[in-house]
């Protein structure tokens, strides 16, 4: 068992605990932790993350210390139902995203963005905050700074006292810095959110609902950005590895 909070129902995939929660169950749930004022880390998993976490020791030990990983991924969807412990269903980042936003508004939350170029970041603050006007958006910064500016960034956003953090900066950037300063940041909800701010942004498009009903928003992507396609190949190699150790899959710590 992982340092998930006890209470949490969740699926062991690979040894990361998954949760079974669908969509309105994780909202409340945060909205708990919201008023509760502990600092919860929220991973939106999918296959190319778990591909890290088991070539990557101390990639999967990060996972491993969220106090929240919901299946973004339909592969993840996949893996635990092949495993026999079935999720509830798929919790998509991009969607949690816009379902916290829509609760801050009925409970006055407040909301810092880190990520992306600075003018994807700027006209999704502006978005957000005309879609969402009783969401209080306090603060964001482009996602390029180095690991020097990191005392600035985390200065900011300690002053600013935000309910939600919401990071994009890419999975393999995004986790871990949030692991990495989650005690000091004290944010209650913080969760790396992928590519969610340039599709905001207007910068790119979602998945037409055509892809995402046939499960194939990878293949959208790819179709899109053809440059991601060394890192799609984690997709057939997450699916051989489930289809052979589907035994054990769900058993594994």
């Amino acid at each position: 068992m992982t340092k998930m909070n006890q209470g949490i129902p969740t699926v062991s995939v690979f040894g990361v605990a998954v949760s079974k929660w669908g969509m309105n169950e994780t909202v409340a749930y945060l909205t708990e932790a919201i008023s509760a004022r502990q600092p919860h880390h929220i991973i939106t998993a999918n296959p190319i993350m778990m591909m890290a976490a088991l070539e990557n020791p101390e990639y999967k030990a990060m996972m491993q210390t969220a106090e929240l990983i919901v299946p973004d991924g339909n592969g993840l969807v996949w893996a635990a139902r092949k495993g026999g412990d079935p999720v509830k269903e798929r919790v998509p980042g991009y969607e949690l995203l816009h379902e916290l936003m829509k609760q801050g508004e009925r409970l006055g939350w407040k909301v810092y963005l880190v990520g992306a170029a600075p003018d994807v970041i700027k006209e999704t603050a502006r978005r957000l905050a005309l879609q969402y006007p009783g969401t209080e958006i306090v603060g964001y910064r482009d996602g390029y700074f180095s690991t020097e500016e990191d005392r600035e960034v985390i200065a900011g956003i300690i002053k600013a006292a935000p309910d939600l953090l919401f990071v994009a900066r890419g999975a393999d950037t995004q986790e871990p810095w949030i692991a990495k300063y989650k005690d000091e940041l004290q944010v209650p909800v913080m969760m790396g959110v992928g590519g969610s701010f340039d599709v905001i942004s207007g910068r790119a498009k979602r998945a037409p609902m055509m892809f995402r009903k046939l499960r194939l928003e990878w293949l959208y992507r790819l179709l899109k950005e053809p440059t991601r396609f060394p890192r799609m190949l984690a997709l057939p190699k997450f699916a051989v590895r489930v289809m052979r150790e589907k035994e054990n899959l769900t058993k594994m710590g």
